[in-house]
């Protein structure tokens, strides 16, 4: 059990880091990370991987301590408004996908999908508190393009990029356990 929780925890720290660093690919360009959603992925497959607890620990302080560490994304509204929706993504894919007692493409998309509504509804709430509380505007149409339009390529890179991830870690799993009894059957 012991090593299952350090397994997970390593795990994690392996997803923030990957969390710190894909926005470099973006080259830290504003426009192209909000399309590319590059802090997402990694906040998603903890969920699968780790678990929900995780999942939602690492999205909750990633776009945190991210601004704090490199300035990006700017801390408000950015990040303060991230923290929330990625740790809804953390912990929704993680809890969906765990109900799942056979886990299938079917449940991982339809895990995946439920995160990506859940998180920019949440998303919508911390902008619309922080709108009100900087008196900056936040209408309903610059939720639907900030929310769903203008990462609309990130949403086809999640829908790809999380189930092919998923599914080569679950195959390299069932080749190493198949090793495993092959091995133990000639002991």
């Amino acid at each position: 059990m012991r090593n299952k929780k350090v397994k997970r925890l390593v795990l994690a720290g392996v997803f923030l880091a990957l969390g710190y660093a894909l926005p470099f690919l973006t080259g830290q360009i504003k426009e192209i990370g909000n399309s590319l959603l590059p802090m997402h992925l990694p906040v998603m497959l903890c969920g699968i991987v780790c678990g929900w607890q995780y999942g939602f620990g690492v999205g909750l302080v990633l776009p945190i301590t991210r601004s704090l560490m490199f300035g990006m994304p700017p801390m408000y509204p950015t990040a303060i408004c991230m923290a929330p929706e990625l740790a809804t993504y953390g912990l929704v894919i993680g809890i969906l996908y765990s109900l799942f007692k056979k886990k299938s493409v079917l449940g991982l998309y339809v895990s995946l999908v439920s995160s990506m509504a859940c998180g920019r509804m949440v998303w919508g709430l911390a902008r619309v508190i922080c709108a009100g509380l900087g008196k900056s505007p936040f209408s309903f149409e610059i939720f639907i393009t900030a929310g769903f339009l203008d990462a609309i390529p990130g949403i086809i890179l999640q829908l790809i990029l999380i189930p092919l991830i998923i599914s080569v870690k679950d195959r390299i799993l069932v080749d190493e356990k198949s090793k495993i009894s092959i091995r133990q059957g000639r002991s």
